[in-house]
């Protein structure tokens, strides 16, 4: 088995602007498609955006969390489907800091690699007496798997019987990577928001994964040393759910000004803009914006400050890292609807941005990465109560 020669890729945001914009003119055509074209995503894997969090070591980036953030919102304000995959692409790149050195050359070597997969432990593994597990199962939740190179899953180790035993090593839920072969995409996905993702539930059978081809994020230390990686993993994931519904809401501001100002109601003489209703909206979708992004920024600030001096993440860290990406979720979901509403009839038609934004925002509300749920245990650690930080 070879390993691909590490090549070094650079990103370019101007280009990632440019192919943002180009997905933006083809929204409808990613929506009936119901998966992102594969020029487009030829296009995304040229800017470099996929490798932003990959180690230098394997020919990534390995850049800060900011900069990912800002360019998934970047493409999210253009299409959400589009910014939804990159999400995914870019942030399954932190996987490669926690595998053996080996399979993360191996994986994320390839400068076109493109991963993604659904985490939770949907599927069963069998440990071989050579080494290595055979699993089956069936995932939710598979955005961008129609383009990944390499799609993973999470698995339960279980014993001949099907009973969860851990592996003799500890191994009990390790996320494991998939040769794409072996992978069935299932036509599943049909919902109200975020068509173009193609998060279509996937399936594998009974499939060999070799020794060391995984990794167990809620207790296996990074393998790569670095700043990055010493980022809470589940805490970057959210952010980056959030990002979307930044991008999402930023777009569906800017859709509503451009109604209000061209719009006159029904019966009024003066245009939509210039209520004092329709100010107060666009005031306050406004400030949910800026707001939720400062506490975001001021969040990653502070806790990229404490990675990049070896400081250890502190329970503290992770609760602020998943309040203030809940909160960006909920603030961001608010102000779609304040804009949806408030610019009438004119909203609901196909043709109108505004649908799509609040149709693909209610969709990102439901990941669990931010979910109303998420705030139940960051409450309970305001509050003193005992939690349990580890999904944190």
């Amino acid at each position: 088995m070879s390993t691909p020669t590490a090549e070094r890729v650079t990103f370019d945001r101007a280009r990632l602007a440019d192919v943002a914009r180009r997905a933006g003119e083809r929204s409808d055509e990613i929506e009936q498609a119901r998966q992102l074209p594969r020029d487009l995503v030829d296009d995304l894997i040229d800017t470099g955006v996929f490798r932003m969090w990959v180690p230098r070591a394997y020919g990534g980036l390995e850049t800060d969390v900011a900069a990912v953030l800002d360019a998934i919102e970047t493409v999210a304000y253009h299409d959400g489907s589009t910014g939804w995959c990159v999400m995914i692409g870019a942030s399954s790149g932190l996987v490669s800091g926690f595998l053996d050195p080996h399979w993360g050359a191996h994986i994320f070597g390839d400068p076109r690699a493109v991963t993604g997969g659904f985490a939770m432990p949907s599927g069963t593994a069998v440990p071989q007496p050579g080494g290595g597990l055979r699993v089956t199962g069936r995932w939710p939740w598979g955005s961008g798997t129609s383009h990944c190179t390499w799609i993973g899953g999470g698995v339960m180790v279980v014993d001949e019987s099907g009973a969860p035993t851990a592996r003799a090593d500890g191994l009990r839920t390790p996320y494991v990577f998939f040769d794409r072969d072996d992978v069935e995409i299932l036509d599943t996905w049909h919902v109200s928001g975020m068509k173009g993702t193609g998060s279509n539930d996937y399936a594998v059978t009974d499939a060999f994964v070799p020794e060391g081809r995984w990794g167990e994020f809620l207790r296996a230390e990074p393998t790569v040393d670095g700043p990055l990686y010493r980022f809470s993993f589940t805490g970057a994931l959210a952010l980056g759910v959030a990002s979307v519904g930044l991008g999402l809401a930023r777009r569906a501001l800017d859709e509503f000004a451009a109604v209000a100002t061209a719009k006159t109601p029904f019966g009024s003489a003066k245009v939509l803009a210039e209520r004092q209703t329709s100010q107060i909206d666009a005031a306050e979708a406004d400030a949910a914006i800026r707001s939720s992004k400062a506490f975001l920024a001021d969040v990653v600030g502070t806790c990229t400050a404490a990675a990049e001096a070896g400081e250890p993440f502190t329970p503290e860290h992770r609760r602020l890292l998943r309040l203030a990406a809940t909160n960006a979720m909920r603030r961001s979901a608010e102000a779609v609807d304040r804009c949806y509403e408030a610019a009438g009839g004119s909203a609901i038609w196909s043709s109108s941005p505004l649908q799509r934004c609040f149709r693909d925002v209610h969709v990102a509300t439901q990941h669990g990465m931010v979910a109303p749920r998420t705030f139940e245990p960051l409450g309970r650690m305001v509050l003193g109560l005992p939690t349990d930080v580890r999904q944190l």
